[in-house]
């Protein structure tokens, strides 16, 4: 065997040998980033009732009540649905396109209406856990050789729909519990892909 071949073949060896152990260091660090992407949403979550407290001062909007006879402005204003996560059975891929495309949503939501409010920094807090949450699962998708479009949420401005300081005081309370709604959902799915994984 010449040196060229000889050369040719240790090379391809030692790619073979960096591929073998570069999965199992994938799927730990892998691991680690479903770690901190649960803990980012925790964060949110716990974050929430002081940004609700801060910023819903209308009589008997509270986190914990229930919206029904409020779900004609939840039309009226324009508030969209995030993306569903409720079922096991979606893809790792769907399931990380997803929960970017509903924590972009709620970020924009809130500070479009973050702009109608005068005390924010409650808010400035929760908008920069919702983009560090995002910046994380955008990890797992690199880190799973995901291929990600650079797609932007889009919907109609609600500011135009909020005529109203009690408009305003409403469309933040239903956008925070729609976003508490959102990450329980966003927490669940992490703990099913850290439980696949």
């Amino acid at each position: 065997m010449n040196e060229t071949v000889l050369s040719r073949s240790v090379l391809a060896a030692h790619c073979c040998l960096t591929l073998v152990d570069s999965a199992p260091l994938r799927t730990h660090e892998l691991t680690r980033a479903v770690d901190s992407a649960m803990s980012l949403a925790r964060k949110i979550l716990s974050d929430i009732p002081a940004a609700h407290e801060a910023c819903v001062k209308a009589t008997g909007l509270t986190l914990s009540s229930e919206s029904e006879h409020l779900e004609y402005l939840l039309s009226d204003i324009g508030i969209p649905a995030p993306p569903l996560l409720k079922s096991e059975h979606l893809s790792l891929d769907v399931s990380l396109s997803r929960i970017v495309d509903g924590l972009e949503l709620h970020h924009k939501l809130l500070q479009e209406i973050k702009e109608l409010l005068t005390s924010t920094e409650e808010l400035t807090l929760l908008l920069a856990d919702i983009t560090d949450l995002s910046a994380q699962v955008h990890k797992m998708q690199q880190l799973a050789q995901i291929p990600t479009e650079s797609q932007k949420t889009t919907f109609p401005a609600i500011s135009p729909q909020l005529s109203s300081d009690y408009h305003v005081q409403v469309a933040i309370h239903l956008c925070l519990q729609q976003l508490r709604s959102f990450t329980h959902d966003v927490f669940r799915s992490l703990r099913h892909i850290a439980a696949s994984n």
